[in-house]
């Protein structure tokens, strides 16, 4: 019986230590019953902890968090990474996506390189698009 318990505590041990903390700076504050931690007489609110995340590339609990963030920290982001300072073109040569149409029974044309400018479609096996590395140059 010793040793299951110390195998139950010790997987618990693994399972805590992959939880991360949502990255919202305000999450403690939002009055909800999963922050709210402790025992009787000494409860506190708490960042929320789970092993996964679904918003902000899994960083953050909810959007509230996530634009939480968004306010606290963009213009430090954008100083720091560099704003667009002048304007950014989509060319007839860097046009080109890989696109696919589900309703296409035909391999051969189902998937497709698409060029939203001049409209042109170029056929694509499934493995070249599935292939993240492929481009029109390979």
């Amino acid at each position: 019986m010793l040793n299951v318990l110390e195998d139950w505590h010790m997987i618990r041990r693994i399972e805590m230590s992959n939880l991360k903390f949502c990255q919202g700076p305000d999450c403690h504050t939002y009055n909800t019953q999963d922050r709210l931690k402790g025992i009787k007489g000494s409860k506190t609110y708490q960042t929320r902890r789970r092993s996964h995340f679904y918003y902000g590339r899994g960083n953050f609990c909810d959007r509230r968090c996530m634009e939480d963030w968004v306010a606290q920290y963009i213009e430090q982001g954008l100083d720091h990474f560099g704003r667009t300072t002048e304007p950014k073109h989509l060319t007839e040569e860097n046009a080109w996506v890989k696109d696919y149409d589900w309703r296409i029974d035909d391999e051969q044309n189902r998937y497709f390189f698409y060029n939203t400018i001049t409209k042109e479609r170029r056929p694509l096996t499934a493995d070249q698009y599935r292939d993240n590395n492929y481009t029109l140059n390979n």
